[in-house]
């Protein structure tokens, strides 16, 4: 996992991908994806997740106070789908969030079938349905998911 101060076009590319991607499954009040400039602000961390000179997936985490993060931008590449890589993200930002010291980590995904396999893997590292935190409200084309650590 290499973290990527400067969001360079491969990267730039996969959250592209991943807009696109939010904005075909859901409606413009529902999505709360971060742009490239939204991954550039200073409470967020991003990495990329490369095979060689191949960016595989990305991840971010967004500090929401001492305690508390937020999984943003979980995106693995459409040619590397099935392969473990979200998992290792994953594992990657659980892992950060711990070193920094969060009890908490939580997330927003959608409530759509097309996220079924993300809400799939959030379920099986032990993430559990909680109500809005942070600046979320009920929607209903968002679920909500937190761990404590």
């Amino acid at each position: 996992m290499k973290q990527d101060k400067e969001i360079g076009k491969e990267a730039s590319e996969l959250i592209m991908d991943h807009l696109y991607n939010m904005a075909l499954h859901s409606p413009p009040e529902s999505r709360h994806a971060l742009n490239i400039d939204g991954l550039r602000q200073p409470d967020i961390t991003f990495w990329g997740a490369w095979e060689g000179e191949v960016l595989v997936g990305c991840g971010a985490l967004k500090e929401l106070d001492a305690g508390h993060g937020e999984i943003k931008s979980m995106k693995t590449s459409s040619s590397h789908l099935r392969k473990g890589v979200s998992k290792k993200i994953l594992i990657h930002i659980i892992t950060v969030a711990e070193e920094r010291g969060y009890k908490r980590l939580s997330l927003e995904t959608g409530s759509m079938a097309a996220f079924i396999p993300a809400r799939n893997l959030y379920e099986s590292f032990g993430f559990t349905y909680c109500k809005p935190f942070a600046d979320y409200k009920e929607d209903p084309n968002s679920l909500y998911m937190t761990k404590q650590l």
